[in-house]
C-alpha cells in the first residue's frame, strides 16, 4: 500500500504536491485553532468557578457580619459581664474576637477562589503542546 501511495506523489508535478501541502497546512492550522478555542472556553469555564467561589466568600463574610456578629458578640459580651468586665469593655472585646473568626472563614473562601484564579490552571497546555508537534511535523516535511 505504501508503494502505492509513493507511485501517486511520485508521479504529481511539484506544484501540485506544494498546493496540496499548502492546504494540508492550512488544514492542520484552522483545526489547532479550533482546539485552541475549546481549550480556552474550557479554562474560561474553570476561571468562571473561581470567581463564583470568591463571590460566594463575599457574600457569605458580608452575611456573617451582618448576622452572626450581631448575635455572637452579644452573647459573648454578656458572658464576659457576667465574669465582672464592664459592658462597654465587653461589647468591644467580644466585637474583636467574633470579627477575627469570621475573617479567618472569609479568608478561606477567597483563597480557594484564588487558587482557581492562578495562570499555572488557566495555561492552554493541550494546544501548546498540539502546536509544537505540528510544527516539528512540518518542520520534518522540510
Amino acid at each position: 500500500m505504501a508503494n502505492t501511495t509513493e507511485h501517486r506523489t511520485e508521479n504529481r508535478p511539484l506544484p501540485e504536491l506544494i498546493g496540496g501541502l499548502a492546504s494540508d497546512i492550512s488544514m492542520l492550522f484552522r483545526k489547532e485553532i479550533e482546539l485552541a478555542k475549546a481549550e480556552a472556553s474550557e479554562k474560561l469555564s474553570q476561571a468562571l468557578s473561581g470567581v463564583e467561589m470568591l463571590l460566594i466568600g463575599a457574600v457569605l463574610a458580608l452575611g456573617a457580619l451582618g448576622v452572626i456578629l450581631a448575635t455572637a458578640v452579644s452573647a459573648l459580651a454578656a458572658l464576659l459581664v457576667a465574669q465582672g468586665m464592664g459592658p462597654t469593655a465587653a461589647n468591644s472585646v467580644s466585637a474583636l474576637i467574633v470579627a477575627v473568626i469570621v475573617a479567618i472563614i472569609a479568608w478561606v473562601f477567597i483563597a480557594r477562589g484564588r487558587n482557581a484564579l492562578r495562570a499555572d490552571k488557566l495555561s492552554l497546555d493541550r494546544t501548546a503542546h498540539s502546536l509544537s508537534r505540528s510544527a516539528a511535523a512540518v518542520k520534518e516535511k522540510f
